[in-house]
């Protein structure tokens, strides 16, 4: 039986409220949409998504329909090549841009103050890159390559570790958040995951990831509890799915 600490961290990993839409963004992005924002007032969240190298939206549909399902715009780069960040940005370009575009369905539904970034391996690099712009509110860089300079990111990050990940290793995950000073920094270490997230470990993943957005861009208390306030009860400190977990001093404030 899971201890009553982790109840909220496992709630995110449950379908949102939301249908989802999927469909094109011009040629360079795949968007993920709550199916009710045409008829819902209020603009909107949004994540930015990352592939790892040679990789496909296809490969994390999963994890970008779950955050849609819990209210957000995502806008996925159709590239296996991310690490630069401007492929990851060019999707909040581009959602910006329907946001004032007559006859778009994105017309005032999206919150421009509101933008995360996120990312798997070289994406989780690029998510890093792309955190260093004004757009970018909040970032998850998930096993992350070398690009991008977490010192620059300008907003709270969620480092994200396998255990078992001999392609981009958990010390040097953890060496990365390190680097993350200025702004709330958490690093999570998923036990028995190697770079590919297999069998509960996706599963584990897709919730955390979700919570963290759904607190920083959404307000969603219950979220804050996976990762703040007294350690003791914060949830990602007391779960034994995650093999690790450190947050930074500014972290420690929230």
């Amino acid at each position: 039986m899971r201890p009553a600490s982790a109840v909220a961290e496992r709630y995110f990993e449950q379908p949102g409220p939301h249908g989802v839409v999927k469909a094109a963004g011009g040629s360079a992005h795949t968007l993920y949409y709550p199916a009710d924002l045409p008829t819902t007032a209020g603009a909107r969240p949004v994540i930015l998504w990352g592939n790892g190298t040679g990789a496909t939206v296809e490969q994390y549909d999963e994890f970008l329909r779950q955050v849609a399902s819990w209210g957000f715009v995502v806008a996925a780069a159709n590239t296996g090549q991310s690490g630069s960040g401007k492929e990851i940005l060019a999707g909040g370009k581009y959602l910006l841009a329907e946001n004032t575009r007559t006859g778009s369905i994105f017309r005032g539904k999206i919150d421009p103050n509101n933008i995360g970034a996120a990312g798997h391996s070289q994406g989780g690099g690029g998510a890093i890159a792309a955190g260093a712009d004004p757009m970018v509110k909040v970032t998850i860089p998930v096993q992350p390559g070398p690009q991008g300079s977490a010192p620059a990111l300008r907003g709270p990050s969620l480092f994200i570790a396998g255990q078992l990940d001999y392609i981009v290793p958990s010390p040097y995950v953890r060496g990365r958040y390190a680097w993350a000073q200025d702004h709330p920094a958490v690093f999570a270490e998923l036990k028995g995951s190697d770079h590919f997230f297999p069998g509960e470990t996706r599963t584990r993943l897709i919730g955390v990831g979700t919570a963290w957005f759904r607190y920083w861009l959404a307000g969603d208390q219950r979220a804050k509890s996976v990762f703040f306030g007294p350690k003791q009860s914060a949830e990602l400190f007391n779960d034994a799915g995650w093999s690790a977990a450190d947050r930074n001093r500014k972290a420690d404030t929230v």
